[in-house]
């Protein structure tokens, strides 16, 4: 029976939003409870972030962002197909609605793609250590091509693939909610194939949608991390038969635990350019932080031998 290893990657989204999320996920760096941070470019505090970053030297990667607020393309901000009639990105829903009825120009996502790169090296002094799509954008028809891409024109190997297992089974997850998931989940796994072809790594297990907000709780994180454990073994076991008993015992599992830590956004401040919206000003931001923080969780990833690390580090 294979024994796995477990390296987790806490990685804290949405950093650069706004000052006080900005403030809670360098807390939660400094404390041990995230272990790497995704950038959101077209943030309010973006800059702030990245000087954080630097400052702390919390490994980071790009939160790239075609559903909220505006554009850092020059080009594209005004008359592109991005932008919905006030001038802003077309939101989580309307962006795929959009999507959908083929009114979005892949030529555009990729100018913007590649501008938010370029401005994240501008910002930190380096390219990205992987990058991820804030709404999971990057794993939808068409732009997972072109994101593709863009990250293997710039030699970067790692991203997220939000497929969690046990998620059907999670029954506190509201079903509107659920549905959007199983959408991610649906083009997540269609995604696959693409981000091989062009190289891309992930982590072997992700958790992090079952977890979001008012759904975090210690016991939860670990149930989802046993399930994810135990959901790798099965199928590593299954393949391992042909090797020897010592290379059974010595496989390391990569999990992402994709969290959303901070201090709730206090308007006007924050946010990618229109404000900022419900979630950020929330106390599940705070929850999640606490959370996080909180000596029984720390306790559990000693106790199992879990490691925290960041993308860099695989």
């Amino acid at each position: 029976m294979l024994q796995a290893r477990v390296k987790l990657i806490v990685t804290g989204d949405d950093f650069g939003y706004c000052p006080r999320r900005n403030q809670g996920i360098v807390e939660c760096f400094l404390a041990g409870a995230v272990s790497n941070v995704s950038l959101l470019v077209n943030g309010s505090a973006a800059a702030d972030a990245a000087q954080l970053a630097r400052r702390h030297n919390i490994p980071i990667g790009l939160h790239a962002n075609l559903s909220e607020g505006s554009p850092v393309c020059k080009a594209l901000k005004k008359n592109s197909s991005l932008l919905n009639k006030d001038g802003f990105f077309h939101g989580k829903m309307g962006f795929r609605t959009v999507l959908a009825k083929g009114l979005l120009k892949m030529s555009e996502v990729k100018q913007e793609l590649t501008a938010q790169v370029d401005l994240f090296c501008e910002l930190t002094g380096h390219v990205p250590h992987h990058i991820d799509g804030h709404q999971h954008v990057h794993v939808l028809p068409g732009v997972r091509h072109v994101f593709a891409q863009v990250l293997e024109e710039y030699g970067i190997k790692y991203t997220r693939v939000p497929v969690e297992p046990g998620l059907r089974s999670c029954a506190w997850i509201e079903p509107p909610l659920m549905d959007f998931y199983l959408g991610v989940e649906k083009d997540s796994l269609d995604t696959l194939d693409v981000f091989k072809r062009h190289g891309i790594r992930w982590a072997d297990v992700y958790v992090g949608l079952s977890t979001m907000g008012k759904n975090m709780s210690v016991s939860d994180i670990q149930s989802a991390i046993d399930t994810a454990v135990a959901a790798f073994a099965t199928k590593e076991n299954s393949l391992m038969t042909q090797f020897s008993p010592q290379h059974q015992q010595s496989r390391t599992v990569t999990i992402e635990l994709m969290v959303h830590p901070g201090y709730p956004t206090i308007p006007p401040v924050g946010g990618c350019g229109e404000g900022p919206d419900d979630f950020s000003q929330s106390w599940e931001r705070l929850h999640e932080l606490q959370t996080l923080m909180n000596p029984e969780l720390q306790s559990y990833y000693k106790t199992r031998n879990i490691q925290l690390c960041a993308f860099k580090d695989l």
